[in-house]
């Protein structure tokens, strides 16, 4: 493979030290050849590290674009990579005459790259705004930076995350610490917890947040002492901000680190960062590798690395308080700051090493390669339609299990999904979504598409909305009319309660379904009933069972966030508000009371929809006064909810998505009835610890927690039934690719 990578080549900080690492490595495998539009200190550091490297200059674009084009055509080229903003439009500029793909690494946000610079930003800025949307590719340097680009409308899923590495390689001792940080000028004795930042001094850096933080927790731990290693056009008014705050004594200005950065985080205890707007900063990657403990704002990609009260603390831009009682808790707990900083370095180790970004940029090539050459066919792809964008975390985990599965049968295809709120799926799953109310859109995608998908759920019934029958109705009928073939992928079937409904269903499933696989034999049943023939009916089972729990320092921070001890012995309760839920409310908090008292499992509320069920969760637990309880109101998305229930001794719930999550993870199970469909998983698996919403009473509320609770020294019928259904699941996928002619 030949790649050839463009940069103005005056570029510093992360950016550089990303390209040049990248590149020394790529070359171990590949050629990465760099093509520097000016000579200077980077290019020279380039040649040293034995990267191929050119200079070809000049501000005669049109003469750099011909010459580049001969060039590439002459090497043999196959990617064209672009970093920085005169890259990008030279790399704009050359998809054309070169036919090849064109990427972009986009290693900071744009629209603050040039802060304090109007006509900077006025001329470069909206030049790079303007290329950025003309390359092929994009690869964010973080999945926050990813994100935050598709939030602006760039095409969600011609994107790649990419994180900064290094070598984490035990160093080499750097010596006693204080000699090295009195040379510095600082105040330090060997009592002393040194907070460190190695930073430029600039506006995006928000050093007076640190300050301010700085100062509260020196309030509370006069053992701080902190050490701010860069410069720039904020030092003179950090050091008045420091002066009237009564900590200049205490704080000191380095300036600028020679001699490379490992003796001055080797001196440190706690690394710090405030920053207003990042990517992955290269300062917590390098902080971690001398197990530092680290507070740093929770923005850009720093969140993938930190998980909160885990291995480091996140604050938000800002807030200098809660950055002050950070420093202060590190601060008076040394064991404290051991634990965290060998957690972080573990997970940064694992994780952001410089094999890892190399590696994640060899398959990114390697998919860009295989997209580019993709045959260009009159309908490609798959639309899919179903309950998503709501914060129903249940049907948001179906999307993301089918999603999973049609990129298991083509990795490239094209994909759209019709959303309640278009924007969040983009942000969440990297795919075209269009919002459900934009018909001209939908009808587009499925007339470019093969194979329309009834995406799992109940999605054909009436009792929660007649319009929403009718929806999904038109839908099938529309994909079909728009030569789509139509799948029903693992749904549930019903209630659907008025004859005149009933007909209607069946008069267009008859007419416009080619296959419906169902999640249990109830369905199938129902279909039956309602006089649905024509389809091929096939009994498979909810997609969501093929899901992963989140690792577990990831579920860990969702717990601690939520106030949760990670690993306490808890009882679950997934509550719906529905119709008579009210009147059985003071029932479960009885029971949660029950369960403390009898086995010593502390009640866990957890929603599922995060927007409606936190309510039904505070109703149930009015009556806990003096026991102890906890609320899990988001726990994001299914990984962590799978990770958080996973974790439980038992899952009480109305909620049919927390059973399927919680049957995945082996845990045992009691479900109240509001909707059949709960009933009919339960039955599936062989579990018959149920009753209905209605018939509920105390007594058997507590009868179905005893035996719950019982089956946790037995689980294995329970596990093998689960198995058996992910084993049929897999006949929705057969399915799928038997209907893409995959």
């Amino acid at each position: 493979m030949k790649v050839i990578h463009l940069i103005s080549g005056g570029d510093s900080g992360g950016a550089k030290t990303h390209v040049l690492s990248l590149l020394q490595n790529l070359n171990k495998t590949i050629t990465a050849q760099l093509v520097c539009f000016r000579d200077g200190p980077f290019a020279e550091e380039a040649r040293s590290l034995g990267i191929p490297t050119e200079i070809m200059g000049g501000n005669n674009i049109p003469r750099l674009r011909r010459q580049l084009t001969d060039y590439i055509r002459r090497g043999g080229y196959q990617v064209i990579h672009c970093h920085g903003a005169r890259a990008n439009m030279v790399g704009a500029l050359l998809r054309l005459p070169t036919g090849l793909p064109v990427v972009s690494t986009v290693h900071s946000d744009y629209k603050l790259d040039y802060m304090g610079r109007p006509l900077s930003r006025l001329t470069f800025g909206n030049i790079n705004a303007w290329a950025l949307r003309q390359v092929d590719y994009r690869i964010g340097v973080s999945d926050a930076m990813v994100d935050l680009l598709i939030s602006r409308g760039f095409a969600p899923d011609r994107f790649y995350a990419i994180y900064n590495g290094i070598d984490y390689a035990p160093a080499p001792s750097q010596g006693d610490r204080l000699p090295y940080l009195r040379s510095l000028g600082a105040d330090v004795d060997g009592d002393s917890v040194v907070i460190g930042i190695a930073a430029r001094l600039n506006l995006v850096k928000d050093m007076s947040t640190l300050i301010r933080g700085f100062a509260a927790g020196l309030a509370q731990c006069p053992r701080l002492r902190l050490v701010i290693a860069g410069d720039g056009e904020e030092r003179d008014k950090l050091g008045a901000l420091a002066k009237e705050l009564g900590v200049e004594k205490q704080v000191t200005f380095a300036g600028w680190i020679s001699g490379g950065m490992d003796r001055f985080y080797s001196a440190l205890d706690v690394n710090a960062l405030t920053s207003l707007s990042e990517t992955f900063p290269y300062a917590l990657t390098e902080g971690a590798r001398f197990h530092l403990a680290t507070v740093a704002t929770a923005v850009g990609g720093i969140p993938y690395l930190i998980d909160q009260d885990v291995n480091g603390f996140l604050i938000q831009p800002g807030d200098w308080e809660a950055l002050g009682r950070c420093f202060a808790a590190l601060g008076n707990d040394d064991g404290l700051r051991r634990r965290m900083g060998e957690k972080l370095f573990e997970k940064a180790s694992a994780q952001f090493s410089i094999q890892k970004t190399v590696e994640t940029q060899l398959h990114i090539y390697e998919e860009i390669l295989r997209r580019h050459s993709r045959p260009k066919t009159e309908r490609d792809g798959v639309v899919i339609c179903g309950a998503y964008g709501r914060g129903n975390a249940g049907d948001d985990a179906i999307l993301e299990a089918i999603l999973q599965e049609m990129r298991s049968i083509d990795p490239d295809m094209p994909v759209t999904v019709l959303s309640k709120d278009p924007r969040s799926t983009r942000l969440a799953y990297r795919v075209r979504a269009v919002s459900r109310t934009n018909i001209p859109a939908w009808r587009r995608a499925m007339k470019r598409a093969r194979l329309y998908i009834n995406g799992g759920g109940s999605l054909i019934q009436d009792v929660t909305s007649r319009r929403s029958l009718w929806f999904y109705l038109h839908n099938i009928q529309t994909a079909k009319r728009c030569g789509c073939r139509v799948q029903m992928y693992g749904c549930g079937i019903g209630p659907v309660t008025r004859d005149s409904h009933r007909k209607l269903a069946a008069r267009v499933l008859n007419a416009c379904v080619d296959v419906i696989t169902l999640r249990e034999p109830d369905s199938q049943a129902e279909l039956k009933a309602m006089g649905v023939t024509e389809p091929e009916i096939l009994l498979t089972a909810d997609p969501a069972l093929t899901l992963r729990g989140a690792p577990s320092d990831e579920t860990d921070s969702v717990l601690l966030r939520a106030g949760i001890p990670p690993h306490g012995r808890y009882l679950c309760f997934a509550l719906r508000h529905w119709r008579g839920f009210e009147a059985k409310a003071p029932l479960f908090g009885r029971a949660a009371r029950y369960a403390y008292e009898t086995y010593g499992l502390t009640p866990v509320f957890a929603a599922v929809e995060k927007h409606l069920d936190p309510e039904a969760g505070r109703l149930a637990a009015q009556g806990l006064d003096g026991i102890p309880h906890y609320f899990l109101d988001d726990t994001g998305a299914a990984g962590t909810i799978i990770g958080a229930l996973s974790r439980m001794e038992a899952v009480v719930s109305m909620r049919l998505h927390a059973l399927i999550f919680a049957a995945g993870q082996g845990i045992p199970l009691a479900g109240v009835v509001y909707d059949p469909k709960v009933s009919s998983f339960l039955r599936y698996i062989g579990q018959e610890n149920f009753v209905d919403l209605e018939a509920l009473t105390e007594e058997a509320l507590r009868a179905m927690i005893d035996r719950a609770v019982a089956k946790t020294a037995q689980p294995e019928a329970q596990a093998a039934a689960v198995q058996q259904l992910q084993e049929l699941e897999q006949r929705n996928v057969e399915v799928a690719r038997r209907l893409l002619g995959a």
